[in-house]
């Protein structure tokens, strides 16, 4: 969920002496590193990487626990932890999470807490100061405080078995990372794990699928050289005619929704957002607020889930099935681990036996199953979170005609190697100032324009103020509903323990954020969907387009949507639901929720997958499974279309127009078709926006791929001929032979040899010295390439960035097949593997089978785990 962050770059400092101490540094870290490496390549450094390797059989005493606890393995080091007490059970899975995970939770920490720079020194610096301001640690300490003495008890639970396994563990026999940060940091050491450290990575989740504010500035940058038609053509409404909805009437006219009027409503999306881009008069921004997310995500192209259930109706086993996959950002390690949590009484004192995937460093299962209920998540993909404009003088802010005192505080940054940084944060009523912190907000904030209610753009500068607030200096504020304390944190449990759809339910009114789509199936036959989340009330007008005025209570959130009126569905019609971050309801609901949905590329292919194997019936996991691994290509068609009638005097791009056109659209491992059209799609839309004044991201293949279709039709548009192109058939052309070229210096002129595998390989790379810039620390830690089929907007999401190379960036993180009629018939899969550790045999076991989509036995019932167990540990009391 995280991106690599460039931990061991060097930021400059000033004087020719420090300069001088930086380079011997410099060097100094390469050759110590290349011994580490040469060590370890000839043997003779098995000691220290193989040091930190967790013990996984035998006896070992813990001191805070109870009674004995079975911490059992299977051959790909999956843990079922078995144990008479919800807090000996937390307790070791905090154990057993920083036997495998710790690098990984103690980077996770000092993100979360904006405390990077005491790891990695001065070039955290300008993270840390983001990240301090927003102040995520302090939000989870008030969740922490407010939350119920029972999940209070979870979570110290938890933190007491992570310092004792710390107790014991320390420096390189922790993990091969602290030996590798000794070399820059020779007297770091881990502090003891605190509660709150958990409860604030799910503020980091909740960042990395949060909003939509890129693509508000981005469309703000772009009306400065887009007229309003160029703007709307751009950024197309969804396609509510052909693409689904997930509460919205099926195809065969049932009615899913519980509540509510649903229709079609793509005109009023065209009309509405006509009508607000024709006010734009924006001045020039430099560079898109987006880059900010380089900071601390890994979102990017490819983002987002499939999630779908089907009814007992339609299956072999005349009981739900169940699937899910999160789409993330690649890391290495996954973000997920495996494990099952197993009272060994389940009662009202010890209540859980669940297994799925947890987050190291949180207690709970996070998506997975229990004894009773199924559930998995997609992101939600609505609006949470609005840039307001405020007009400030010093530390005042105006609003409501009155001047009022920002909250104020002092917080100081330590540096590993430098000098403490201290910063001040500066808070409005909407929340933190984050103009100055980053190029990109403070050139918002240098040229503000803001959205009224009635959807006009207003001009704030100088000399312009339309009347409305006295001008002063203009800042950026961020609300966001993550900064608000909330009960996530306790909702993970409820869901761990819930017997049935209420109890179902009654956890997802909890999950305040990040908003996700639940999924929901029982062994009864039941099957059902929620969207919770704590979801924004807009002004009148208001729908997150621009940065909002922040003088004004008129222009405030007014409240959240109440629970009893948020999406859900219980045993449609249907008898399927899929979600796959497409739009959720049509613009009858009573509330805005987005604009910004995904496409429905994804949930059109797996609605038409799934229909076409409930009409050959039975649907069976293997069927489920299959649907994971789908590689149609959304541009397919269009790209078919596109050059149907387009023809070649090159014999050897007229054989590639040749493949295109025979294709069957599936971004298939080792097809050569599948390699050219991502190739040619790469130049067809670098052309397409190319000629402008200014720049136009292609940060959406999905909505590239709605833009083409429709565009296709309309052949003097200027998007074909502005980039220098004579004609609409020209630039066609142009792309073409540009493809033809890289593609034959890619992988050579001989078609046959075209592969789609090796050109989208995804190389896995460490979450925190994968992208250091030294070679041999590099070498330790990633792994690949491997081959990989699928492509951005396919259901087998392995996204990749046009632009920036054809390489898998982001990734189906994990897949799942529940069978809730048979427990133990359920597969999963990891992206990498179960260690956190270099070189162990489970750090990347499960690479290739993800590649190619082999799920694995998902072990469950007792009989089952004692089957497959490999390793059995038993934690015992101290006495």
């Amino acid at each position: 969920m995280t991106q690599a962050t460039d931990a061991l770059s060097m930021t400059p400092e000033a004087g020719p002496a420090k300069k001088k101490r930086r380079g011997l540094r410099v060097v100094g870290w390469i050759l110590a590193s290349l011994v580490l490496v040469t060590l370890v390549a000839a043997g003779l450094g098995v000691w220290t990487v193989q040091r930190s390797f967790p013990t996984t059989s035998g006896s070992v005493t813990a001191a805070g626990l109870t009674g004995e606890v079975t911490v059992q393995r299977d051959e790909r080091g999956i843990a079922t932890i078995t144990a008479d007490t919800s807090d000996d059970l937390f307790f070791s899975q905090g154990y057993v999470h920083a036997q495998d995970r710790f690098w990984e939770m103690d980077f996770r920490r000092h993100l979360t807490s904006a405390r990077l720079s005491e790891l990695f020194g001065e070039s955290q610096v300008g993270t840390d100061s983001f990240l301090r301001t927003l102040g995520w640690h302090r939000i989870a300490e008030q969740e922490y405080a407010n939350m119920s003495d029972e999940a209070r008890a979870y979570y110290e639970a938890y933190a007491a078995g992570v310092n004792e396994y710390l107790a014991d563990h320390t420096g390189g026999k922790l993990s091969l990372e602290y030996a590798v940060l000794g070399l820059q940091n020779p007297g770091y050491e881990p502090e003891p794990w605190d509660p709150v450290d958990s409860i604030a990575w799910l503020k980091a989740m909740a960042w990395d699928l949060r909003t939509n504010i890129e693509d508000e500035t981005a469309r703000a940058l772009q009306a400065q050289f887009l007229d309003a038609d160029e703007l709307a053509e751009l950024y197309p409404g969804y396609p509510f005619d052909e693409h689904p909805v997930i509460l919205a009437d099926d195809p065969a006219g049932y009615r899913v929704v519980a509540t509510g009027k649903l229709e079609q409503g793509a005109a009023f999306v065209e009309e509405s957002f006509a009508q607000l881009i024709e006010s734009l008069n924006l001045t020039p921004l430099e560079e898109l607020l987006g880059k900010v997310d380089t900071l601390v995500s890994g979102q990017g192209e490819g983002i987002g889930s499939n999630s779908w259930v089907v009814s007992g109706e339609y299956t072999d086993t005349g009981k739900p099935l169940l699937a899910n996959d999160p789409h993330l950002g690649a890391a290495l390690p996954s973000v997920w681990t495996q494990m099952q949590l197993r009272c060994s009484t389940v009662s009202d004192a010890c209540p859980f036996d669940v297994a799925g995937f947890s987050f190291s460093g949180l207690p709970g299962i996070v998506i997975g199953h229990n004894q009773d209920i199924a559930w998995g998540f997609t992101n939600l993909t609505t609006d949470v979170a609005d840039l307001f404009v405020e007009s400030v003088e010093g530390d005042r802010y105006w609003y409501d005609n009155a001047w009022h005192d920002m909250k104020t505080r002092e917080e100081t940054i330590k540096v590993a190697g430098g000098e403490d940084t201290t910063i001040t944060v500066r808070e409005t009523g909407h929340g933190p100032i984050v103009s100055g912190l980053t190029g990109e907000f403070t050139e918002i904030a240098e040229s503000p324009r803001a959205e009224t209610p009635e959807g006009k753009i207003l001009p704030v500068g100088p000399g312009d103020m339309g009347g409305i607030m006295p001008y002063s200096e203009a800042a950026l504020s961020l609300r966001w509903t993550a900064l608000d304390a909330g009960s996530t944190p306790e909702a993970i449990f409820m869901l761990n323990r819930a017997e049935n759809f209420t109890d179902f339910r009654e956890a997802a009114s909890k999950f305040d954020v990040p908003g996700q789509n639940l999924i929901y199936a029982d062994p009864e036959g039941n099957i059902g969907y929620q969207a919770p989340g704590k979801l924004p009330i807009r002004a009148a007008g208001q729908q997150g387009f621009l940065p909002t005025p922040g003088w004004s209570s008129q222009y405030d959130w007014k409240g959240f949507i109440p629970f009893e009126e948020q999406p859900w569905s219980y045993n449609p019609k249907a008898g399927y639901i899929v979600t796959a971050n497409n739009a959720i309801v049509n613009d009858d609901y009573p509330y805005f929720l987005s604009r910004d949905w995904d496409y429905g590329y994804r949930a059109d292919r797996i609605v038409e997958l799934l229909e076409e194997k409930i009409a050959a019936g039975p649907v069976t996991a293997e069927d489920m499974a299959e649907i994971h691994m789908d590689n149609q290509m959304p541009a397919a068609s269009a790209l078919q279309r596109a050059y149907a009638s387009v023809s070649a005097e090159d014999p050897q791009l007229q054989t590639a127009l040749d493949l295109l056109a025979s294709w069957d659209g599936q971004n298939a491992m080792d097809s050569a078709p599948a390699a050219f059209a991502n190739v040619l799609w790469e130049h067809v839309t670098e052309r397409l926006v190319s000629g402008r004044e200014g720049e136009i991201p292609r940060d959406d293949q999905s909505r590239f791929a709605r833009m083409f279709a429709l565009q296709l039709d309309n052949p003097d548009a200027a998007w074909w001929t502005a980039g220098g192109s004579a004609s609409q058939e020209d630039l066609l052309m142009d792309a073409a032979e540009d493809a033809l070229a890289e593609l034959t210096e890619l992988q050579g002129k001989n078609p046959e040899k075209w592969n789609w595998g090796k050109l989208h390989a995804i190389t896995l790379t460490h979450g925190s010295f994968g992208e250091s810039g030294i070679a041999p620390i590099e070498a330790l830690f990633n792994r690949g390439p491997y081959d990989t089929p699928g492509g951005s907007g396919v259901v087998n999401a392995t996204g990749w960035a046009l632009g920036e190379g054809y390489e898998t960036s982001t990734v189906p993180s994990m897949r799942m097949v529940i069978d809730v009629a048979d427990w133990d018939a359920s597969t999963w899969q990891n992206l990498t593997g179960q260690s956190g550790h270099a070189f162990h045999k489970n750090y990347t076991d499960q690479v290739k089978g993800w590649a190619v989509g082999e799920q694995y036995p998902w072990a469950f019932t007792p009989e089952a785990v004692d089957a497959v167990t490999k390793d059995t540990l038993t934690l015992t009391p101290a006495k």
